[in-house]
């Protein structure tokens, strides 16, 4: 319980909007189900993702737990998460093109495999895969209800990688000014 509230307390209320080049795209995450695969997988938790493109290294990151791909789902995160004028790089989901007429500068790329998405969206694929790894080899896995908790403490953390001591007196002054509830009208948190 201590250990939700803290990662509860790692959203930061006035933290600021993502901005420049960001790369947008989603995933699933959960272990292994049978059935199908891919886009139509059971039993897994939808995560979308933004990250700020710094061009070699990847800037700040926001990870949210989404109920579909729809895109007025997809549309909601990204306003609520990205400054209007930025350039924003997506795959080629249909969700993703009322972006158009939105405030952004819209680049879409149709991608024929996972190695040209990778490409074209490396950031944003390299958080994937070490959100991914962290959940499996440091908490063995993650029940869907609490995902976003846990999404909250990678983002925190990645956000602050570069310094561990500033990330931990962010976390103290946080946990000082957390109300016993927290809700995000649906922002993507952290």
């Amino acid at each position: 319980m201590m250990l939700h509230k803290l990662r509860s307390a790692m959203v930061a209320p006035d933290r600021k909007a993502l901005s420049g080049i960001v790369e947008v795209d989603e995933t699933y995450v959960g272990g292994p189900e049978h059935g199908k695969r891919g886009r139509g997988a059971s039993g897994k938790a939808l995560v979308l993702g933004v990250v700020e493109d710094h061009g070699e290294r990847a800037g700040r990151v926001r990870l949210q737990v989404i109920p579909n791909f729809k895109g007025v789902t997809l549309v909601a995160c990204v306003e609520n998460n990205i400054e209007h004028g930025s350039t924003i790089k997506t795959d080629g989901l249909e969700g993703y093109e009322s972006l158009n007429k939105k405030h952004y500068r819209h680049q879409p790329r149709v991608q024929g495999s996972k190695e040209q998405a990778s490409i074209w969206l490396p950031h944003i694929h390299r958080v994937f895969s070490n959100l991914k790894t962290w959940l499996r080899g440091t908490h063995h896995g993650v029940d869907t209800k609490h995902l976003q908790a846990y999404l909250d403490e990678f983002v925190f953390r990645y956000n602050r990688r570069r310094t561990p001591m500033v990330a931990f007196q962010t976390l103290l002054g946080l946990a000082l000014r957390l109300k016993s509830t927290n809700t995000t009208n649906g922002m993507l948190r952290s």
